[in-house]
């Protein structure tokens, strides 16, 4: 696989994920049903994410930390999306989720109502968090961290369909390394809640894969091979989506992966 300056490329076709002149800002509403983004009034910002979206994840990281810290959102969103699905060095990522929850820290303190701020940073600390196992991570405060930002940007944004699937996954995980009543006395969660926010989710943003095999997983930690039906339903489901964007297709060929 080509590599660009030690990023991987986008391994699949692009030609329908690009976003040119005023065709971006036509499709946005379509784009970013998931995690609510403004339109961005700067230039610099609207070629960050038109790069994010065609699958050009090193440009938005690079256009996205030049334009300065409105930018950080592309540039954080864009090192997420590629760190998980491409990078395949589990010391890079971790150290990639570590600089991202450092960026967003920053935003947070300066754009207090910047939801995304806070969904990123619960994104990195929970993806970092699986990387080194989340039973250390729990250990380690991550995952207060990770509810407390998640809680925040819901209350910045109830619509905000992405924050409901990475509640419904934190719900699920911390239940399944331990269990339902240690995890609703430490932090809150149940699994009524789980399916609460994947349901949320998905109602949401009805053209989400990711929704649905994340909902699909959480299941089947919550409740094992007594929803099997409804885990492969929802997979199915994912795998009959047609992508919109780069971090979409993505999406898309890992459900077909875990299909396989």
């Amino acid at each position: 696989m080509a590599k660009k300056g030690g990023w991987v490329a986008f391994p699949h076709d692009n030609s329908d994920f690009v976003y040119d002149g005023a065709a971006l800002k036509k499709n946005w509403a379509r784009l970013h049903k998931g995690d609510c983004e403004p339109f961005p009034s700067d230039k610099a910002v609207e070629e960050a994410w038109r790069l994010y979206h065609a699958g050009d994840f090193q440009g938005a990281f690079d256009a996205g930390l030049a334009a300065g810290p409105d930018g950080y959102n592309a540039a954080n969103k864009a090192a997420c999306i590629y760190n998980n699905y491409l990078e395949t060095s589990d010391a890079k990522k971790q150290k990639a989720y570590e600089e991202i929850a450092a960026r967003c820290e920053e935003l947070q303190a300066t754009q207090k109502k910047n939801a995304n701020a806070f969904y990123l940073h619960a994104y990195a600390l929970g993806r970092y968090g699986q990387l080194i196992g989340v039973a250390k991570a729990l250990t380690q405060g991550i995952g207060g961290k990770v509810r407390g930002s998640l809680e925040t940007a819901i209350k910045l944004d109830a619509k905000h369909a992405d924050t409901h699937i990475a509640l419904g996954t934190f719900n699920a995980e911390v239940i399944e390394k331990v269990g339902a009543m240690i995890g609703k006395m430490t932090y809150g969660v149940s699994k009524d809640g789980a399916v609460d926010n994947y349901e949320k989710a998905i109602k949401l943003n009805p053209t989400s894969a990711i929704a649905r095999t994340e909902y699909a997983d959480g299941l089947f930690k919550l409740f094992g091979k007594t929803k099997m039906k409804e885990v492969e339903k929802l997979y199915a489901e994912a795998i009959a989506i047609a992508p919109a964007d780069a971090m979409e297709c993505l999406d898309v060929e890992a459900a077909k992966a875990e299909m396989e």
